[in-house]
C-alpha cells in the first residue's frame, strides 16, 4: 500500500474478508478508532483498513483533487488491500458512491450520512464554498472555520453521550487540517455535486449492493423523493440510527459495527 497515505489496521492478518473505511472530510483515521474496537468486527474476523482521504489532516494532497480522482485512488487502494467491503463516512460515502460508479469497486457499500445531492449538503459549507472563491477573503474564511467548527462538533458530541476525551481528540483531529487545501478540495467536491445533481440515480445505475447509515439526527438533508428512491432500490437497505447525528459512527460504533459484519457476510450469499 501507498507508504504515504495514513492507514490504521485492525482485525487478523490473515482476515478472509477485509473492508476498508474512508472518513470524510477533516477527519483522519482516528474516527474509525471506535467502530474497528468493536466486538462485532473480531467476532466476524475481518480485517479492516482505514485511510484518510490523501491531503486531510494535513496528509500528502493528491494531484487530482476531483471526486473522481478521489474515487480512482482509493479503488486502487482497495484492489491492493484485497478489501471487498467499501465503508465510507459523509464525503468519503461520496467517494465510495463514486467508485462504484465508475466500476472501480463491485463488492458491497456501506455509506454513512453520504450527500445525495447539493441541496442536502449542509448550508454553511456552501457558504464557504462561495466565499472561497473571492480573493483574499477565502484563506481567512477556512481559518476561521477550522478554528471555529471543531468547538461546535464538540458539543455535538457531547450531546450524543460520546465520552469527553474521545470528543476533545476528535475535535482537535478535525482543526489540523490546512485550510488552503480545504477551500480548494471543498470547491472540487461542490464542482462534482453540480455535474451530478442526483447521486442516488448515480448510486442505482451502478448495480452496488448498498447499505445507507444516517441518523435519526442527520444535519445532511435527505430530500423525500430521494428517500422514496433509495427505498424502492432493491439493492439498497436503509438504517435509521436512533440517538445519532451526522457523525453515526462515533455516536454509535456498534450499530456501525453491526452493519459493516452484515455487508461482507452479503458475500456469502
Amino acid at each position: 500500500m501507498d507508504a504515504s497515505l495514513d492507514v490504521r489496521r485492525a482485525g487478523p492478518e490473515d482476515a478472509r474478508r477485509r473492508v476498508l473505511l474512508l472518513p470524510g472530510g477533516l477527519c483522519t483515521t482516528e474516527f474509525y478508532a471506535d467502530v474497528m474496537a468493536q466486538p462485532a468486527m473480531a467476532g466476524a474476523g475481518l480485517g479492516a483498513v482505514a485511510v484518510t482521504l490523501p491531503g486531510f489532516g494535513r496528509t500528502e494532497p493528491p494531484a487530482d483533487l476531483s471526486m473522481e480522482g478521489y474515487a480512482r485512488r482509493m479503488g486502487e487502494v482497495a484492489a491492493a488491500g484485497r478489501c471487498e467491503v467499501l465503508v465510507g463516512h459523509s464525503m468519503g460515502a461520496n467517494v465510495a458512491i463514486e467508485a462504484a460508479a465508475l466500476g472501480l469497486f463491485r463488492g458491497p457499500l456501506v455509506l454513512l450520512s453520504p450527500t445525495f445531492s447539493r441541496a442536502d449538503e449542509a448550508r454553511f459549507l456552501g457558504v464557504l464554498d462561495r466565499a472561497g472563491r473571492v480573493p483574499g477573503l477565502g484563506p481567512l474564511a477556512w481559518t476561521a472555520m477550522l478554528k471555529a467548527m471543531p468547538r461546535t462538533m464538540k458539543k455535538d458530541m457531547l450531546k450524543d453521550h460520546v465520552p469527553e476525551h474521545r470528543a476533545q481528540a476528535l475535535a482537535a483531529d478535525m482543526a489540523d487540517n490546512d485550510p488552503a487545501f480545504c477551500r480548494e478540495v471543498v470547491h472540487h467536491y461542490y464542482a462534482y455535486l453540480d455535474r451530478h445533481p442526483s447521486l442516488v440515480t448515480r448510486l442505482r445505475d451502478s448495480g452496488a449492493r448498498a447499505w445507507v447509515v444516517r441518523g435519526d439526527h442527520d444535519e445532511i438533508g435527505l430530500k423525500d423523493e430521494e428517500r422514496r428512491e433509495l427505498e424502492a432500490n432493491p439493492r439498497v437497505t436503509m438504517v435509521a440510527v436512533p440517538d445519532a447525528g451526522h457523525l453515526v459512527l462515533v455516536d454509535q460504533p456498534a450499530r456501525v459495527a453491526a452493519v459493516i459484519v452484515e455487508a461482507a457476510r452479503s458475500l456469502d450469499t
